[in-house]
């Protein structure tokens, strides 16, 4: 059988099918990488553009959130902003995030934890962690959050969010 398999020529990988890809297809994973530049590098002026979106997602989180639209297939940006005493809803999902707060302090809620932060510093929320961020500074905090429920959701819709209060 081993002989049988080594005097069979090695096909040349094909282009990787559109769509779907399956471990029947691992044989046409190609050697290099071509760049694939999307139409669409920037979203300029993310705070300033109101968008639907941006509102929708506003009103249903309870708190100022502007969605960072390009065409990243595994990572999401939002820039959250929290008024002064402000919180966000205790919530838990099963991706990941990564927070830099820009402006403003406060503390998170992880867990059973509570972790202060201010400008500068960066929070890290772990897969399915209750969690809730409250500014308790005079002024208002920014933040940028980074997930990668975009890849969760492109490996079938699987990224979760539940919302524990209102």
């Amino acid at each position: 059988m081993w002989a049988h398999c080594q005097a069979q020529p090695v096909a040349a990988p094909a282009a990787a099918p559109a769509g779907h890809f399956s471990s029947a297809d691992f044989w046409r994973v190609p050697s290099q990488l071509q760049a694939q530049l999307p139409e669409r590098l920037s979203h300029q002026q993310v705070m300033a553009a109101s968008q639907g979106g941006d509102q929708a997602f506003s009103s249903e989180r309870k708190h100022k959130v502007h969605i960072v639209d390009l065409p990243s297939r595994t990572i999401s940006l939002t820039i959250g902003r929290l008024e002064e005493g402000e919180a966000t809803r205790l919530h838990r999902h099963n991706y990941e995030t990564v927070i830099y707060v820009t402006q403003g302090q406060g503390y998170s809620r992880i867990g059973d934890r509570q972790v202060p932060w201010r400008a500068g510093d960066a929070i890290y929320v772990p897969v399915w962690a209750e969690h809730q961020h409250v500014n308790t500074g005079a002024e208002e905090c920014v933040y940028l959050a980074c997930e990668n429920a975009p890849l969760l959701q492109n490996l079938g819709g699987i990224a979760l969010r539940e919302e524990l209060s209102a």
